[in-house]
């Protein structure tokens, strides 16, 4: 049985906006703050690098660091929700880290393997700014 969390995204280019949008089954991981891509995706999306700081350094869940490139801006769309991001290069599959999900007010049901929109806000995303 899978332990995972995934969620149905919407990601695309608002810089392009006559590309198709991907559609895309993303894990959900609240121990990581970035959306990742794989590289192919990016390529389709047509994302490009940040011209002030196109590389970050992470860190895997191994301990090791590795460079990755960073793009962007990427539309993240779940459900009727939307946030724009930066997304780091690397990986095999889509992953939504916690600064689009907070961006979004979504919160993950583990034990059920669910990501949903905030019960406490359910019409519009609700954030605290101070």
């Amino acid at each position: 049985m899978d332990k995972y969390v995934y969620a149905d995204i919407l990601l695309s280019n608002p810089r392009d906006s006559g590309l198709v949008p991907i559609r895309a089954k993303a894990l959900v991981d609240t121990g990581s703050n970035f959306v990742t891509l794989p590289e192919h995706i990016a390529i389709q999306m047509k994302l490009e690098p940040s011209p002030i700081d196109p590389t970050r350094e992470i860190t895997l869940a191994d301990g090791s660091h590795r460079t990755v490139p960073y793009v962007g801006p990427v539309s993240v769309r779940f459900g009727d929700r939307l946030c724009f991001v930066g997304a780091l290069v690397m990986g095999d599959e889509p992953l939504l880290g916690l600064v689009a999900m907070a961006d979004m007010d979504l919160v993950v049901y583990a034990e059920k393997r669910r990501l949903d929109v905030n019960p406490n806000s359910p019409n519009i995303p609700s954030a605290k700014a101070k």
